[in-house]
């Protein structure tokens, strides 16, 4: 079939979307690719469909173990065979999966980074017929980027294994340092960039200033109807937001990490489907969400960088529609940015501490833990040793840069569960232990192949289904598998730390000066172009969100706040532009008076000067000294 015969088929489109055929078809060429497309706007397609295209078989590298899932889940619903590999499976089930991309049984496979290093995968990827190697969220291999996760500097090593395979990387944030990191850490053979602008032209984006956050909020939600998602930085936060919301009658809930999985599930499938209208969450929601509605993103925090409020903030609109982007800022928040400044990237002593914490924590001696992995809450962590947290989170991202550890994500991995015994064994156990009756007769006439081999349990629906409390369930199970009966694997929901080699002596740990260096000074370019957006306020939002991705050439949007208070002046862009000059370079020196400003400004009309002015005075670039001169603002 042709691409569009499958566009046609299993995404019911009749025509791609802007320059997503010029990727495809660079792709079945037999391309490397970098594709630079907007939130929402059809990256998976672009890999997912060359798939089908092709003979053999695509091998999907992403971070994120949800977003892995939520993409095979989609996929076979399609009827398209894909399928996942990820941590917390056996060996044995990794093997069979393996064994069936061998076979040609699947068309994509989903792996994380971390999985292209073990044997396993290397001799069985070179056994495959790979037709495409895709690797998402790309911008995660660049150290200079916000998200650099040092296991996708592994892939170039793992596609010399299939040294005729392109590589489509992909990603929706990317500055151009970013994207010529992409190509030559990933060995691209040829430089094809298809890059999509970033402009939303439905999406006004708006900086308020404002003391009374939970007044704002409310007033805005009155004002814009519709879905909405509200970004906080701390879970605490996330619940008095959607407390205070409730009591003015506004439909809202709140969702973070920290929550079980059936709980997180149930909020968000209440708000996906209208039922609550306002989710206030931290950034653990939103990846690989997909609600097109969306009317309207509050940050109630200043986010580290523009990346991730263009991403958090893209969450709007995606039907087309008009929507709304508010960045919520006061003093505390400026303050807030320089503390981030100041403790940002931590010293080698306390790369150091940090290290030999995490060692005490997990009272770990010198030489061992080397593959084992802890749950880890960096809350806890912090107060009982007395750390900075944003210093802490960056010296966890060293050490795994440095090898040292690795980190997960709060993922949900469910409960697992294999009889080890034989169904006589297990009869005769129930006979001789009949509090176990009821127990064992339901798990091995509900869960088919649970004797062969792990199988995914709910310890909820056994609840109800034997009308006991979960608890009791689970402490049925832990029996069951004291007795050595069967080996029950309870679901993982919190963040995991692993010592990739053996505990060193801290005093002893090497690391990278010139790169810590370098990865300093691109923390602090970031966390500073992100206060200068804050901040400025006569620039367009779009424009200044554009030209930091790299579109330096943009039109003023005319919807933003900048821009819908610069719709009022009776002054052409070009005009507004060339006195504003004027007047900086005139109030470098000194202060001057008005007149004196208006006197020396040449070639404009002195109404249109006074109208610059008043635009200047009324965004705080400019401001009134006692002697009534202006003067630039500081």
């Amino acid at each position: 079939m042709s691409p569009v015969e499958i566009l046609i088929k299993y995404w019911g489109f009749s025509q791609f979307r802007e320059i997503q055929e010029d990727i495809i078809n660079a792709v079945l060429q037999g391309d490397d690719a970098l594709a630079l497309l907007p939130t929402g706007g059809g990256k998976s397609l672009c890999f997912q469909l060359p798939a089908l295209a092709k003979d053999g078989i695509c091998i999907v590298i992403s971070p994120l173990i949800a977003l892995m899932k939520d993409q095979v889940m989609h996929l076979q619903s399609k009827g398209i065979k894909a399928v996942a590999i990820y941590s917390g499976m056996t060996n044995m089930e990794i093997d069979r999966l393996l064994d069936n991309c061998v076979h040609g049984h699947y068309k994509l496979l989903y792996v994380s980074p971390e999985r292209l290093t073990t044997e396993i995968m290397q001799v069985r990827a070179q056994k495959m017929k790979v037709n495409l190697i895709a690797v998402d969220e790309a911008h995660c291999i660049s150290q200079w980027g916000y998200d650099f996760r040092p296991p996708y500097l592994k892939i170039a090593e793992f596609r010399k294994l299939m040294p005729h395979v392109p590589v489509l990387a992909l990603t929706a944030t990317a500055t151009a340092e970013v994207v010529n990191d992409i190509c030559e850490k990933l060995e691209f053979k040829t430089k094809n960039i298809f890059r999509k602008s970033f402009l939303r032209e439905n999406l006004s984006y708006s900086i308020l200033f404002e003391e009374d956050k939970f007044v704002r909020i409310a007033k805005m939600l009155d004002k814009v109807k519709g879905t909405s998602l509200v970004y906080v930085r701390n879970r605490r936060r996330t619940k008095e937001v959607a407390e205070y919301l409730k009591k003015k009658n506004i439909s809202a809930d709140y969702y973070h990490a920290g929550l079980d999985h059936e709980t997180r599930s149930t909020k968000q499938e209440a708000w996906s489907k209208n039922k609550t209208r306002v989710i206030v969450c931290t950034n653990a929601f939103g990846m690989g969400i997909d609600k097109p509605d969306v009317r309207l993103v509050v940050h109630w925090d200043v986010p580290n960088d523009l990346e991730s409020y263009f991403q958090e903030a893209g969450r709007g609109g995606r039907d087309g529609n008009k929507s709304y982007a508010v960045q919520l800022y006061n003093q505390s928040d400026i303050l807030d940015l320089e503390e981030r400044l100041k403790h940002g990237i931590p010293s080698i002593e306390k790369l150091k501490q940090t290290y030999q914490a995490l060692a005490n924590n997990f009272q770990l001696a010198t030489g061992a833990g080397a593959g084992v992995s802890y749950d880890f809450d960096i809350r806890q962590f912090c107060k009982i040793y007395k750390l900075n947290p944003v210093e802490v989170f960056e010296a966890l991202s060293i050490l795994q840069q440095e090898e040292y550890i690795a980190t997960t994500d709060s993922v949900f991995i469910p409960s697992r569960l294999f009889i080890k015994v034989d169904k006589e064994t297990l009869y005769r156990f129930e006979v001789e232990n009949k509090k176990f009756e009821t127990i064992i007769r339901t798990l091995s006439r509900t869960y088919s192949g649970i004797f062969e081999e792990f199988v995914i349990i709910n310890e909820f629906d056994l609840a109800r289904h034997l009308k006991l409390d979960r608890k009791e369930i689970i402490n049925q199970l832990k029996e069951l598998q004291r007795f050595n009966l069967l080996q029950y694997e309870q679901k993982k929901d919190s963040p995991q730390i692993v010592f990739i080699r053996s505990r060193e002596d801290s005093s002893q740990m090497q690391f990278n000066y010139e790169l810590l260096k370098k990865r300093r000074a691109s923390h602090e370019k970031r966390l500073t172009m992100m206060k200068r957006y804050v901040t400025e306020k006569t620039i367009c939002r779009s424009q200044q969100l554009l030209s930091y991705f790299g579109e330096k050439d943009s039109a003023r949007c005319g919807i933003c706040d900048v821009c819908l208070k610069r719709n009022k002046l009776d002054v052409t862009d070009f005009e507004l532009e060339e006195i504003t000059s004027q007047i900086k370079i005139l109030l470098a020196l000194n202060p001057l008076t008005i007149n004196e400003v208006v006197s020396k400004t040449e070639k404009a009309k002195e109404q249109k000067i006074l109208l610059t002015i008043r635009w200047l005075l009324d965004n705080r670039v400019l401001e009134m000294t006692k002697s009534n001169q202006l003067m630039l603002r500081k």
